[in-house]
């Protein structure tokens, strides 16, 4: 069996264990190859799916996702919420009164998640949503895995297991801002079984080499056997901060908010 059949094996069973108990899913989206990924799947196990982006007006969130929202044909319930200057400031002040780190990529992804799940409360979607969170820890998407890469294999998986570490750490700070909000978030591929699966799939099928600026080779070839607009399944990485100039603003403004 190819890896990359395998690796849709384990992908669909992985969301269908997370979803069995419910016909509607809602999923932060921001339409590149991780969120595609889960949004597609969740549409082939018939669920409902409903899509909440969130960033400034104009970011590349925004725009690109509505683009794969409607080649997924999933555009109807896909809410693309833009962030105004004037109602942030009270999301940032919050998160940073709950997060007891400092660390600025933290604290962005608890401002952005936190905005996920007050759109999701506004509009009476549920109690939860899904994200692809833990894909770049496992697929090497991060850029840092190229320069890794040329210190050998046990370097690169060293770095793996500090940022599955890390990304644990940064969900449940997450978990803890959203919990206000009596909303949850949850990681269908940072559970134990998708990990232990992943990193048995090896490294030549994630990264090629030090000048491998793609990364994620084979799920982004299983994302387009099923189904994923090439678009979204060869679309570089971009983190939902920068994605959604969330990271751009803070960097504007960290004289006011001490970021």
């Amino acid at each position: 069996m190819l890896i990359s059949d395998e690796l849709t094996q384990y992908l669909y069973s992985t969301v269908e264990e997370f979803t069995k108990n419910s016909d509607k899913v809602v999923i932060a989206f921001s339409g590149g190859v991780d969120s595609s990924l889960l949004a597609k799947i969740c549409k082939d196990l018939d669920k409902q799916v409903h899509l909440v982006t969130i960033g400034f007006a104009n970011s590349h969130d925004i725009v690109f996702s509505k683009s794969i929202s409607n080649s997924l044909s999933l555009s109807t319930n896909h809410i693309a919420h833009e962030i105004k200057e004037t109602n942030i400031s009270d999301d940032i002040k919050f998160v940073k009164s709950k997060l007891a780190c400092n660390v600025l990529s933290h604290i962005e992804n608890c401002i952005a998640f936190y905005r996920i799940s007050k759109i999701i409360k506004y509009y009476e979607l549920g109690h939860s949503f899904l994200t692809a969170n833990g894909f770049d820890e496992l697929f090497c998407g991060y850029d840092r895995y190229r320069s890794y890469y040329q210190n050998g294999e046990e370097s690169v998986t060293t770095y793996m297991e500090e940022k599955l570490a890390n990304e644990d750490h940064m969900m449940r700070e997450i978990s803890n801002v959203i919990s206000e909000l009596k909303i949850s978030s949850y990681q269908p591929f940072l559970s134990r079984s998708f990990i232990k699966y992943a990193k048995t799939i090896p490294l030549e099928y994630k990264i090629k080499g030090q000048d491998d600026l793609l990364r994620k080779h084979v799920l982004r070839e299983a994302a387009i056997r099923i189904g994923v607009p090439k678009e979204a399944a060869m679309h570089p990485k971009k983190a939902i901060q920068y994605g959604s100039l969330i990271h751009k603003y803070l960097l504007k403004n960290k004289s006011i908010f001490k970021v």
